[in-house]
């Protein structure tokens, strides 16, 4: 058996989530398909193991996944297969042959994440499916104010949905940048971590929009982490928002 790695994007708008779920269009179900297809449906069918899941809605510019095939392709000779064959809300863009040990979710070290805001006054219509929308004036600095007491390691009990399946509530976040797209007219967050719960980024970013709005304090980070309490985080950002951006490996696992 060979073991390939693949790097993709999607636009998660018309997919109910990653994970293979019973009648429903996913994206783990679509990358199945197709790979199963190259291999001539065989039985029992090859399974497709991504980085981790993404919600209904949200969007992956460079997600990560892996399965094992009983057939040799060149690294750009299974790109091109599975890009005939994948609908075009899924692009291949890059296929890599790996060790055998290589695990898509349990090899990754960290994951970057980025939330796009838009400010415009009303909703654009070219831009509802790709960004929430947030019309208050907010404070980028008191925003990456609030941010430094989310970074490092921390229980965020307050910031998980419920319907977590974590066994841990306690994540490391290395990073927050949060930027300002005047073109666009929109806030960007970028969020670098050795891994997040569930709806943990749209909550954190809708947490942070309140404090760049005045709705709340800069220093209560330190309150709702404490309190363990859901509740106190209040509001979840929208999924149409939130992207996928990095996965990282720490290595170079492609082989000849």
């Amino acid at each position: 058996m060979y073991r390939y790695k693949i790097t993709f994007a999607y636009d998660g708008t018309n997919f109910s989530g990653f994970q293979i779920q019973p009648n429903k269009r996913t994206v783990e179900q679509t990358l199945k398909n197709a790979v199963n297809k190259i291999a001539k449906h065989p039985e029992p069918a090859i399974s497709v193991i991504g980085s981790g899941r993404t919600d209904a809605g949200v969007h992956a510019i460079n997600q990560v996944a892996h399965f094992d095939i009983p057939y040799h392709l060149s690294n750009d000779s299974m790109r091109k297969a599975l890009n005939s064959i994948l609908p075009l809300d899924i692009l291949i863009k890059k296929a890599e042959l790996v060790d055998n040990d290589f695990h898509a979710r349990y090899s990754a070290h960290r994951k970057t994440y980025r939330y796009r805001v838009d400010q415009g006054e009303f909703v654009n219509p070219f831009k509802r499916n790709y960004t929430a929308h947030f019309k208050y004036p907010v404070d980028l600095n008191k925003m990456r104010q609030a941010a430094r007491g989310l970074i490092g390691t921390h229980d965020f009990t307050s910031f998980v949905a419920s319907g977590s399946q974590a066994k841990s509530n306690v994540r490391t976040i290395e990073n927050i940048s949060i930027s300002r797209d005047e073109l666009r007219n929109e806030v960007v967050f970028d969020f670098t971590g050795n891994g997040f719960l569930y709806n943990q980024v749209r909550i954190m970013v809708a947490f942070l929009l309140e404090v760049g709005a005045g709705q709340r304090p800069i220093d209560d980070v330190e309150r709702v982490l404490a309190a363990k309490d859901r509740t106190q985080a209040r509001m979840t950002a929208p999924a149409s928002g939130l992207y996928l951006v990095n996965v990282d490996y720490g290595t170079n696992d492609e082989k000849d």
